[in-house]
């Protein structure tokens, strides 16, 4: 009964409910759904991810967004990356991304990825939701679900290099793995996010996290090396850091659940997820 009411969920054209649920269950729902075995881990190509595919692509119209699917090859697969854009015209664009492959299912076991990268698909929605409100901005907003983060960042390269002439982007947010308070070296301190990136930004980065209740932190687990190949080399921010793009990466780290057939909805904490997207609206209300 509850795999069918989630493929009902990616089916029907609507959007979960706003009101009697509070955000939290929410993105726990929106998870399950991303992470569910009918999905069978969202490798590149694969029917499952196929059917996230037009679930996101429902949800992100019915936030009033310009929404689109982008299709390249890598690997000799079709990726589809899905795009959704703030109407009207901008002098300048925020581009939001987050990963919507997964491992799939590897000699029979299954990789469901609730926090690599459900996590960040759930966050993903809820700015996009947040952010349709009918205020007036001076910058446009780029929603990004990219395919192929699992065949060399193929998504994000092929968003970049097809549409960099197209939307003058100041700015590239990423959302990779926001879900767990299982870091080894976070226990003692669940209310964390780390922002790659994010120095430039610091003090308002710094109030947003004071107002959401999170320790910030501007490294990865304390280490240079590892802040650099996280950053730089291993998530989707990369191609715009190379095109000389600004990047901040929103990040709860991995764990030792990350890229298992453990990773599954009921290890993530969803009252911190949602603290942690709404320190990145209000950051992101700033910058806009």
């Amino acid at each position: 009964m509850k795999r069918l009411l989630f493929f009902l969920l990616a089916c029907l054209p609507l959007s979960l409910p706003a009101g009697g649920r509070e955000r939290p269950e929410e993105l726990r729902l929106e998870v399950e759904f991303f992470a569910d075995s009918l999905r069978a881990g969202r490798a590149m190509g694969s029917p499952g991810l196929q059917a996230v595919t037009f679930y996101l692509v429902r949800q992100l119209r019915d936030a009033g967004l310009q929404t689109s699917v982008q299709s390249f090859v890598a690997d000799g697969r079709i990726g589809r990356n899905v795009v959704a854009v703030t109407p009207g015209n901008f002098s300048k664009y925020v581009v939001v991304g987050a990963y919507l492959d997964g491992l799939g299912t590897l000699d029979g076991t299954l990789y469901p990825g609730a926090d690599a990268n459900a996590s960040g698909l759930a966050a993903l929605l809820a700015l996009a939701r947040e952010f349709n409100d009918g205020r007036k901005r001076s910058t446009g907003l780029i929603f990004v679900a990219f395919d192929g983060h699992n065949a060399d960042l193929a998504g994000s390269r092929a968003f970049l290099e097809r549409n960099r002439g197209v939307w003058p982007v100041s700015l590239m947010v990423n959302l990779d793995i926001l879900g767990s308070t299982l870091a080894p070296v976070r226990k003692d301190r669940p209310n964390y996010l780390m922002a790659l990136g994010g120095r430039e930004y610091w003090f308002n980065l710094e109030s947003a996290a004071s107002r959401a209740g999170i320790d910030i932190s501007f490294d990865y687990y304390g280490s240079d090396a590892f802040t650099g190949i996280f950053y730089r080399q291993v998530s989707d921010q990369r191609w715009f850091l190379e095109a000389g793009i600004p990047a901040v990466m929103f990040t709860s780290g991995i764990t030792m659940n990350t890229n298992k057939a453990s990773d599954t909805p009921d290890t993530l904490d969803y009252d911190i997820l949602d603290r942690r997207i709404r320190l990145i609206a209000w950051w992101l209300r700033i910058v806009l």
